[in-house]
């Protein structure tokens, strides 16, 4: 099970067309509300989550997706359980993801140091220890960032390539007629 957390103010675009391009894929996951059961997206936009923080399951786990957006990003970083399931992925070799200004929360928790990572043009010196780029998205071993909302499709095709394959993403991705 992938969960993406989804705090108040965050970005709708970036959490759920990339959503979208998981669940085509027959992907298992959940929204893991954070500050609720209902989360208001920075742009007003209310999305109930499927279950809440702190009903994660550990055992079956398969990664954690932030989605940016303002004040989302620091909601989420000020959030235990957020930050509790990140480091737990990200040591166990699961996936990792970050979209637009959360890839700082990665890098305030060390986690970019030394890895490729993309991120909201101006949140750069946020990504401690990265070699920034300004790549759509970046994957480096188990972490995958995003730079912005225009990304979130290929955001979600990078999560599902790294999850299933290639061709699957690639399939979804052809399937909804961005290619």
């Amino acid at each position: 099970m992938f969960y993406m957390f989804l705090a108040e103010g965050f970005e709708e675009t970036e959490a759920l067309a990339c959503l979208d391009v998981m669940r085509r894929a027959k992907l298992s996951v959940q929204t893991a509300g954070v500050t609720g059961e209902f989360v208001i997206s920075s742009h007003g936009v209310c999305v109930k989550s499927d279950v809440s923080a702190d009903d994660i399951d550990y055992d079956e786990i398969e990664g954690a997706i932030l989605p940016g957006g303002m004040p989302g990003t620091l909601n989420l970083e000020k959030d235990e359980r957020v930050i509790e399931c990140v480091k737990r992925c990200y040591e166990s070799g699961k996936i990792v993801a970050a979209i637009c200004a959360a890839p700082s929360v990665l890098g305030h928790l060390g986690i970019l140091d030394g890895k490729r990572a993309t991120c909201f043009p101006g949140f750069e010196k946020e990504l401690k220890g990265a070699v920034c780029t300004s790549a759509h998205t970046e994957t480096d071993g188990n972490v995958i960032t995003g730079k912005g909302a225009g990304c979130a499709i290929e955001f979600g095709h990078a999560i599902v390539a790294k999850a299933l394959s290639k061709q699957a993403a690639d399939k979804v991705i052809e399937d909804m007629q961005c290619l």
